[in-house]
């Protein structure tokens, strides 16, 4: 079995969603910068506080944390005027969609949006 998952694609079609009005690409960037900064808070916290299983909490919370870090980057670099349309322009954004609303599920999976980001070599344009 093969993961399809491309970070920068789940970032642009979770931006898009199902009718491309402006405001959701500002709040889907809040929310993956609300990822990295407050999860990443929490989990720090969590993972610091003592006991097996604050911190086993806290460094799983932590690794989801960091899997917002790419999809935050690549949502900053499409938020300019023109980039989120010309990410999913020749794309089938209804099949991503159905793909993409399962497939997110895998960001609480600790570092994998990381290893994919880098396996893959998207760089934020």
């Amino acid at each position: 079995m093969t993961l399809r998952l491309d970070v920068r694609r789940l970032a642009a079609i979770d931006m898009w969603g199902s009718a491309g009005v402006r405001w959701r690409r500002w709040v889907i960037l809040a929310e993956f910068l609300l990822g990295v900064f407050g999860g990443g808070a929490l989990g720090l916290a969590l993972a610091s506080s003592g006991g097996g299983v604050r911190t086993g909490l806290g460094l799983w919370l932590t690794g989801v944390a960091v899997n917002y870090v790419p999809l935050s980057a690549h949502a900053l670099t499409l938020v300019r005027p023109g980039a989120l349309e010309a990410e999913i322009r020749e794309v089938d954004v209804a099949a991503e969609l159905r793909h993409y609303t399962t497939a997110q599920l895998w960001v609480v999976v600790p570092l994998l949006l990381v290893v994919l980001a880098v396996r893959r070599g998207h760089r934020p344009r």
